[in-house]
């Protein structure tokens, strides 16, 4: 179709339809409707169920929402519905998860079938058939309104293919399109050719992508993320002398004031059944994710923690680090501290494999994980010709980068690998709110920015589309 022709009445075009935008990672989902600045549904990734002994667990019983999965009730695993690569492992979890993150919040919930709406019951209690032409329509729950979904750069083509027959077939959407999500936090910048650092919560990934176009060879993923940060807190609060302790909020009852480094003086809530210990990981992680929004900080550079300042020094940049004022936080039992040095030391192996803490269960990262290598070895594998001007629109995106001083961080590693060429990195400034929702939600507001084109209409995968070629029409439409 010539994007110069007006669309039919029959077509999905700029203000004229009301498309959804899905953007799902492993720690939140967002959802909402394209042309607006922030998601109106923001849900957990994980879901609920409640499992012991004498109870077997169907998908009708998995918990969704902030308040099924941060609830402490008894028998409750927390389960997470993506692999460690952001990859779908369980699809009935995750269909159930976007399904209730766009219709508790945007379209309403799916219609109940009248065979089980209680209003079909003959005199004597039994059930009468209901036959009910156009039923199958009404129960889908999207049908009035085309779907728009991120995906990780390296989702496979099965799993690409699924996604689209569960929009299709199960929700009834009319028309369906998928971006990647380097591309699409690309569109929310409103740089077409770039290098996109997406930190995530399972994954960290680098996206080129030229003329609006990504780049798949150079298209790459690695474990050192913000769950990997988490994990390098708990290491550090473990190994300190004394430790650290991690108390989650529902454990505590009442607490009162102490001074630093001193016991806390809490008195704690009383389970008959102790809360599992995948709940109590999830409500330390809020703790922890807390923590490495106003304590942790990145070294800025230039050089690394460990570097020497000069060639004839014996200072290092930890020296340094050292002389500036700590930061207090306080645990959610009282206990509280001030955090020097330490809080620098959190953020090194994502960019330096020796400085990561490690202990019999944690190994050192492997190298070639490591945020700089990562970069390199993507830009090694695209055209040498496009190398620099994607180096001068470096976009760095997602909820891990928030940690302070990573914009300057990874400025200084990328001009130190690459002293020629000029490197920008754009990055949200600021620390407010506006901020934190450009870097964090970075995709969804691409996708909303691209949904709400007049001139994206010639790109949606309609209904009738996919019933001529089946979901084969995704590799050729969505790149």
């Amino acid at each position: 179709m010539n994007s110069s022709q007006a669309p039919a009445h029959n077509e999905y075009a700029g203000d004229e339809i009301n498309a959804l935008v899905l953007d799902s990672g492993s720690s939140t989902t967002r959802a909402g409707f394209a042309g607006e600045d922030a998601p109106k549904s923001l849900v957990p990734s994980f879901y609920g169920v409640i499992q012991d002994a004498s109870s077997t667990t169907t998908p009708d019983d998995y918990l969704f929402g902030e308040n099924a999965v941060h609830n402490p009730r008894a028998h409750l695993e927390i389960r997470n519905p993506f692999g460690a690569d952001s990859v779908v492992e369980n699809w009935d979890a995750a269909t159930r998860l976007w399904e209730y993150a766009i219709t508790s919040r945007l379209t309403g919930i799916r219609a109940t079938h009248p065979s089980k709406n209680g209003l079909n019951v003959g005199n004597g209690g039994e059930e009468v058939d209901v036959a009910m032409e156009g039923m199958e329509e009404v129960e889908k729950p999207m049908a009035e309104n085309p779907l728009l979904m991120s995906e990780p750069g390296w989702n496979p083509t099965k799993a690409r293919e699924k996604i689209m027959e569960v929009a299709m077939e199960d929700w009834g959407v009319p028309a369906f399109w998928m971006g990647k999500t380097g591309v699409l936090a690309a569109f929310a910048s409103g740089k077409p050719s770039a290098l996109v650092v997406d930190i995530g919560a399972n994954t960290t990934s680098v996206t080129p992508l030229f003329d609006g176009l990504p780049l798949r060879k150079g298209i790459l993923h690695s474990p050192l993320a913000g769950n990997f940060l988490s994990n390098q807190l708990r290491l550090q609060f473990a190994q300190s002398n004394p430790p650290v302790p991690l108390v989650p909020h529902f454990m505590v009852k009442s607490k009162s004031p102490v001074d630093a480094n001193s016991p806390a003086s809490a008195s704690y809530v009383s389970f008959a059944t102790p809360p599992s210990d995948s709940f109590r990981r999830l409500e330390e992680e809020r703790v922890l994710l807390s923590f490495k929004e106003s304590v942790v900080q990145v070294w800025q550079g230039p050089g690394r923690l460990s570097s020497r300042q000069h060639p004839n020094s014996e200072r290092t940049n930890e020296d340094e680090a050292a002389t500036r004022p700590g930061r207090p936080f306080e645990m959610p039992d009282g206990w509280n501290s001030m955090w020097g040095v330490e809080r620098y030391k959190v953020v090194e192996g994502l960019f330096d494999h020796r400085a990561a803490l490690t202990d019999d269960e944690n190994p050192a990262p492997d190298p070639k994980h490591t945020l700089p290598t990562l970069i390199f070895n993507s830009l090694s594998q695209i055209d040498v010709d496009v190398r620099a001007q994607l180096l001068q629109t470096v976009i760095l995106t997602g909820g891990g980068s928030l940690v302070e001083k990573m914009t300057d961080r990874l400025h200084s590693e990328l001009s130190t690998m690459f002293p020629n060429p000029r490197v920008r990195v754009y990055g949200a400034s600021g620390s407010g709110a506006g901020a934190v929702a450009d870097r964090r939600y970075a995709a969804w507001v691409g996708g909303s920015v691209l949904g709400s084109l007049g001139s994206f209409h010639q790109m949606w995968i309609s209904k009738k589309e996919y019933d001529e070629h089946g979901p084969g029409i995704l590799e050729k439409r969505c790149k």
